[in-house]
């Protein structure tokens, strides 16, 4: 009874609060495919605009940038309004679905009120967690770099006001009046980004241009190709433009593999269709857990190692951690070194044990996620079973029973799941280790990315052609 009780009160307190936060009301009629590239083009140049701004009353950048590891998952950009970039969105999403699938929070997602319950809370959520990480990283890392104490306000009305307008730009998105999601595009904008700029951009280096086809031509104007396979440094070169093509290949490649289960309608007689069990079938979920926790690992040294140890004097703390005290971001040692990837392709090469080790702890840490994901994020066999009964579809040759679906699901998901884990966390390493463009996690992301809106694509298509059809695909 006190439980009932609780959960009544949790639900008036909720949906009271949620009275007050500004909602972005979906189209009132449906919105042509033109239109809403226009709103994700609206959405996306406000994103990009907001990279460029840099944040007021700030007299230099941070010593550290203790975001680096997290910067392409959470698409932000140092010293901007955009220094959080997603961050606190994705923080607050993926705790309120952790709670969901965990059955912690019990709703049934069939009624509307539910539904919109569970918005309003994960709405809630994310603006707590914006208020305090805007706060504490305001204070923390930007407080001494201020002209003065008094703007430190200002600063985190800067980064708290900026992250609640990229919040509503995704709201505006998901609601129906773009594609997708815009935290989704704007991970996609930000890795095309750093592509685009480590092919194309004519920003000098030491060597020559920054941008690889830039600099290709610079150096057969001199007579000079010598240094174009390997460049020194972080540089892009042509191995890393091989590597990186490969690698886009391997996850186009990877993403069409699947098993596929025949069903049937018990609504619709004569409809029949498949239900694929993918290799990657946690997608991405796996990797963005695993590169929040190392980036949260590294930024926890760097704060114990700047307060404890920034001489790299005390014996205990570098067996954690150790920093080069004049320039470097990345551990030079300690555990977190052995975990972390290798700045450069020269560096792996240069320590192989380190390269050897973080590709075994990313693969083995990425797939212990996934098996946690399917369990906590609604994605086991138990969980899809339910899902494909609700659909009103069924297995032909199985009794139609949550048991007996579930039992064939069994076979799969389970098996799928490891192997898939294995093939992201390898591929997300060795790309790392090889330095290809984007960083390994951020192509990872942007191929996924896009293969979902491959398909909202061909859905939205459907619907225009054939909204009967696609009606009964939303509900399949």
């Amino acid at each position: 009874m006190s439980t009932k009780h609780n959960e009544s009160i949790i639900r008036t307190v909720i949906k009271k609060v949620s009275g007050y936060i500004p909602q972005v009301e979906k189209p009132k009629k449906k919105i042509g495919l033109n239109e809403k590239f226009i709103w994700c083009g609206i959405a996306l140049f406000a994103y990009l605009v907001m990279g460029q701004i840099p944040l007021y009353g700030v007299t230099s950048g941070p010593r550290f940038d203790f975001l680096a590891f997290a910067r392409v998952i959470f698409a932000a950009q140092q010293g901007t309004l955009l220094e959080l970039g997603i961050g606190p969105i994705v923080t607050a999403g993926l705790l309120m679905q952790l709670l969901k699938g965990s059955e912690l929070i019990k709703l049934n997602f069939k009624d509307p009120d539910d539904r919109s319950l569970f918005t309003s809370a994960t709405k809630i959520v994310t603006i707590i967690v914006i208020i305090a990480e805007g706060s504490l990283y305001g204070i923390s890392v930007y407080g001494h770099l201020l002209a003065s104490p008094t703007f430190i306000p200002i600063l985190i009305a800067q980064l708290v006001g900026t992250s609640i307008v990229v919040m509503y730009l995704d709201e505006t998105i998901q609601k129906g009046w773009g594609l997708g999601s815009g935290i989704s595009m704007f991970i996609m904008a930000g890795v095309a980004q750093g592509i685009l700029w480590s092919v194309f951009s004519p920003i000098p280096a030491q060597d020559g241009p920054v941008g690889i086809l830039p600099y290709l031509i610079d150096s057969a104007t001199h007579g000079d190709l010598s240094h174009a396979l390997f460049r020194s440094g972080q540089l892009p070169s042509i191995f890393g433009l091989i590597v990186t093509s490969l690698v886009l290949l391997a996850l186009v490649y990877t993403q069409g593999i699947h098993v596929d289960i025949p069903i049937v309608s018990t609504k619709y007689r004569g409809f029949t269709a498949v239900y694929p069990i993918k290799l990657l079938y946690t997608s991405n979920i796996p990797v963005i857990l695993s590169s929040a926790l190392l980036a949260n690992a590294v930024f926890m040294g760097q704060m114990l190692w700047a307060n404890y140890n920034p001489e790299n004097a005390n014996p205990l703390f570098n067996i954690i951690a150790q920093f080069d005290p004049q320039s470097s971001q990345s551990p030079t040692g300690g555990i977190l070194y052995y975990v972390t990837s290798p700045r450069t392709f020269e560096h792996a090469l240069q320590d192989p044990v380190k390269t050897i080790v973080y590709v075994i702890f990313l693969t083995g840490i990425v797939t212990v996620f996934g098996r946690l994901w399917v369990e906590l994020g609604g994605l086991s066999a138990k969980s899809a079973a339910k899902n494909l009964l609700d659909a009103d579809v069924q297995v032909p040759g199985f009794r139609r029973s949550q048991s007996s679906v579930q039992t064939l699901l069994n076979k799969y998901i389970p098996a799928v799941t490891i192997a898939g884990g294995i093939v992201i966390g390898l591929l997300a390493s060795v790309s790392n280790v090889l330095s290809v463009f984007g960083t390994g996690i951020g192509i990872l992301l942007m191929v996924d990315i896009l293969v979902n809106y491959y398909n909202l694509l061909i859905r939205e298509q459907v619907d225009v052609h054939m909204p009967k059809l696609a009606a009964l695909l939303g509900r399949t």
